[in-house]
């Protein structure tokens, strides 16, 4: 079935759709290792999508390794590889432990300062459309006063996913969505209090996906900077708080 047109707000680009598509026909056997995906043109025709969400989400199945270009013979499958266990780095975090998100953050501010230089640098522009989606996805969740952690940390996945080293999508999997600071956004907290620090999220974002949809690599990595190095003040503050002595 050909891809529709048009992707619908929250449901991926076309470019993530096709490559979905592909993987689960390679995954069923559809294409074989060693067969030959087909080509360009034919695969734009069948989903109705361009030439370049074509290419893009084949380079997503090269990065992938499930697939390898092959000079002037076209794309061709690879035998599945098994993975490496890859031990898990971050043990004992609590994210109900204010000084857990704090080290947390520090140490999210020295790899992703970095991973928005790059992708200010590397992206491409399937990757920029997909940044600003996951921003407008998360402005959506504050209209509809809906929770934003899922859509915050899709957000930081995207802009990981765009610097092309995968490394840097692995590292903020791996320690999972409990990296979105929230704890700063207490139940007590007036209602004025918790837009408000809702609306500097969203302009410390918005800082942070103009600078890498300009190509500014300096500014992208101190938007960044301000945004996490913010959260690590605003749970200092919030660790201070409690541990005030009880009068």
């Amino acid at each position: 079935m050909a891809l529709q047109a048009r992707s619908e707000a929250g449901s991926g680009t076309l470019v993530e759709k096709l490559g979905d598509t592909l993987r689960k026909a390679i995954g069923a056997g559809q294409f074989p290792p060693g067969s030959k995906l087909p080509s360009e043109a034919q695969l734009s025709e069948a989903h109705g999508v361009s030439r370049t969400v074509v290419r893009e989400a084949i380079a997503s199945l090269r990065a992938d390794r499930l697939v390898e270009a092959r000079q002037g013979a076209g794309v061709f499958v690879l035998t599945p590889q098994e993975p490496t266990p890859v031990p898990l780095l971050i043990g004992n975090v609590d994210p109900a432990r204010v000084s857990s998100m704090i080290e947390l953050l520090e140490l999210r501010t020295a790899v992703e300062v970095e991973a928005a230089g790059l992708a200010a640098l590397r992206r491409s522009p399937a990757q920029e459309e997909v940044i600003l989606e996951r921003h407008y996805a998360i402005r959506a969740c504050l209209e509809a006063g809906q929770s934003t952690t899922e859509a915050d940390f899709a957000l930081h996945l995207a802009i990981a996913e765009a610097t092309n080293n995968p490394r840097f999508r692995e590292f903020l999997a791996m320690i999972g969505k409990n990296v979105i600071p929230r704890a700063a956004l207490r139940d007590e907290d007036s209602e004025e209090d918790q837009s408000a620090y809702l609306r500097l999220i969203d302009a410390e974002h918005a800082d942070i996906v103009e600078a890498i949809s300009q190509g500014d690599e300096e500014a992208a990595r101190d938007a960044m900077r301000r945004h996490l190095r913010g959260s690590q003040a605003r749970y200092r503050a919030l660790l201070r708080e409690q541990r005030q002595p009880v009068r």
